[in-house]
């Protein structure tokens, strides 16, 4: 348990201090590039770049691609805030099972996410009571405060909690409306797990519960390979590439 907590607090003073460090060099971004922010592309069609957020898809992308044939688990990763919308997938689940065929198995949904205060508590409370309202707390898990790890020890990976579930599910659900960005999504696409984002969530989840798994595996491939473009790899070689030519104007 000690060792747990020193863990998390080198983690949490390591993410501080790389906060601090993009905010500095967002601060010259910002100085050197907010008149051009305003001008049309097309004066300044060089000095426009676009880095996407860091996500751990190299870690995620060690995941096999197939996936335990016997029960669909879905997947919704996101704390337990009211903009995330838990409610709805909620009640496109039940709709979902409603339709499902009898001979087919009930598709089972894993809310993965962390409570910050007495507020989140009390959403999370109210999604169980909804469940059972619904009658489908059977097809329910809630894993409250998971941990996100992926050590390597020898070439081997050990997987646990919140990558070994992403590992085991078929899908992700997600449902804010107007989301940044959404790191969760992809998550997703790393994992193998196909993202659904659209607004007819309870015919999403039965597609993928019907769907043949040569199709899942070929849509499960291209949607890790298109995750790449989010890598942390790839953010360093976008990041570093956007803020050189400001580093050598502010060296001269």
């Amino acid at each position: 348990m000690a060792l747990s907590l020193m863990v998390s607090y080198l983690i949490l003073n390591l993410l501080s201090i790389w906060h601090e460090f993009i905010s500095w060099n967002m601060s010259l971004l910002w100085n050197f590039h907010l008149a051009l922010a305003v001008c049309p592309n097309t004066a300044y069609p060089n000095r426009i770049k676009r880095v996407y957020p860091p996500c751990d898809t190299l870690g995620l992308q060690v995941l096999p691609l197939e996936r335990p044939a016997e029960t669909p688990m879905f997947i919704s990763v996101a704390q337990f805030r009211p903009e995330k919308a838990h409610p709805l997938q909620l009640e496109a689940l039940s709709v979902a099972i409603k339709r499902l065929d009898a001979a087919m198995a009930r598709p089972v949904l894993q809310f993965v996410g962390s409570c910050r205060n007495q507020f989140d508590e009390d959403r999370l409370q109210k999604l169980q009571d909804k469940a059972v309202e619904l009658k489908i707390d059977g097809e329910l898990q809630f894993y409250k405060n998971v941990m996100y790890m992926l050590a390597s020890k020898q070439a081997h990976f050990i997987l646990q909690d919140l990558v070994k579930l992403l590992g085991g599910s078929v899908a992700g659900m997600h449902s804010m409306v107007d989301e940044h960005f959404g790191i969760s999504v992809v998550e997703y696409m790393a994992a193998d797990a196909m993202p659904i984002e659209c607004r007819k969530y309870a015919d999403a989840i039965l597609k993928a519960s019907r769907m043949p798994e040569t199709e899942r595996l070929k849509m499960a491939a291209a949607a890790r390979k298109r995750a790449a473009r989010f890598s942390e790899q790839r953010f360093f070689k976008d990041f570093k590439a956007a803020i050189r030519p400001i580093l050598n104007h502010v060296s001269r």
